[in-house]
């Protein structure tokens, strides 16, 4: 069965787009990817939402609309890319964009919330679009986040050994497949969400690519124990987080205390801040595991992969290249896989890592015309 994941991140650099084939024991194949660039307008529209404002009601449904048209522009690259037509899609699997993310709290249950008009993606595509797959799990009591662990465990698990799976997206998260078929996962905290605000702000560009600015700085031992004191990081899992906690706000309150700190010196402690809690993550719920497989954007960044490395001796830190799914792909590839569980009427949560009562089918059907 052929399948389309479409995912837009919190580091909200673009639209990843994967087609693929999904067979009857869960696994899947990539057939083909793209990556579409955020409008600037876009971007920064959805960057504001994420905060309270006037009128956001009728901006956040502008703003899933333009998003949803972008989505529809991927697929149709997709499908003028590998020659299928969108007759032979079964569906597609849309995330949206989260602007806000507070399971739990307020009323016990809390919401979720991703931007997206996945009827009228259904109507441009002329694919049944499946969407809104947190939502399901936060209802029966779970955290929503992350999802992507049961699709790490087709992808990645090894019969009697342990290997972690590390996502360094806007927020780095982090799945332990054990060799006895028990899964783990959480968010660690954040990844490219503060690395890329503070490179944008004070040079321009998009993200630090490479990691070089971040590498060319100093770390501020002050900042970074300030950072550290987060009461997030010392929280058991089930856990998850987002910009409603790590965002400008965040990162001004402890960088206000720093007179004098250079702006590359933040840049290269906000790197070892991602490095420090991701490794820590690592010791603590995988000390068994040898194997490390990252993906995401973070996985590009050539200082922060050797800065985890160097805090995890005798750990393989690698790209899930290495496994044949390359590390820009692995999130919009999870939810290709999330929507074929929704139409198969097959679980896609795991209690274990969110929390839920139970296994629950994840996503609402929005059929093609």
């Amino acid at each position: 069965m052929l399948y389309i994941g479409l995912m837009s991140g919190t580091s909200l650099d673009g639209v990843d787009a994967v087609l693929a084939d999904v067979d009857s024991a869960r696994s899947l194949k990539v057939l083909a990817h793209c990556c579409l660039d955020l409008p600037a307008e876009l971007r920064a529209e959805l960057l504001a939402l994420n905060t309270p404002g006037d009128n956001e009601l009728h901006r956040a449904a502008l703003a899933a609309n333009a998003l949803s048209r972008l989505y529809a522009e991927a697929v149709a690259r997709l499908l003028a890319q590998s020659g299928i037509a969108a007759s032979e899609v079964r569906a597609l699997g849309a995330h949206g964009q989260t602007v806000r993310h507070r399971p739990g709290e307020f009323d016990t249950c809390g919401y979720t919330l991703q931007l997206l008009n996945p009827a009228l993606l259904a109507e441009l595509c002329g694919i049944d679009v499946v969407a809104d797959f947190r939502s399901r799990d936060v209802a029966a009591g779970g955290q929503g986040a992350p999802l992507v662990p049961a699709f790490h465990r087709a992808m990645f698990a090894r019969s009697g050994k342990t290997v972690a799976v590390l996502n360094l997206g806007g927020i780095a998260n982090l799945t332990v497949l054990t060799g006895d078929d028990t899964t783990l996962g959480f968010d660690c905290g954040p990844a490219n969400v503060l690395l890329d605000h503070w490179c944008q702000q004070h040079t321009g560009r998009p993200y630090d690519d490479a990691g070089s600015w971040a590498a060319a700085g100093r770390v501020l031992p002050a900042l970074l124990a300030s950072m550290l004191n987060e009461p997030y990081f010392a929280l058991p899992p089930p856990k998850s987080t987002g910009r409603d906690r790590f965002n400008p706000t965040w990162l001004t309150t402890h960088v206000g205390d720093q007179a004098g700190a250079q702006p590359q010196d933040v840049q290269a402690t906000l790197a070892e801040l991602t490095a420090r809690t991701c490794a820590d993550a690592v010791r603590r719920h995988a000390g068994a595991g040898r194997e490390l497989l990252v993906c995401g954007g973070g996985a590009r960044n050539d200082h922060l992969m050797r800065r985890i490395a160097s805090l995890l001796p005798g750990c393989d830190v690698r790209p899930t290249d290495a496994c044949a799914l390359p590390a820009s792909q692995v999130e919009a590839a999870a939810f290709a896989w999330l929507a074929s569980a929704h139409c198969e009427r097959r679980s896609g949560n795991l209690p274990s890592v969110t929390g839920a009562a139970g296994y629950r089918v994840l996503g609402a059907l929005f059929p093609a015309g």
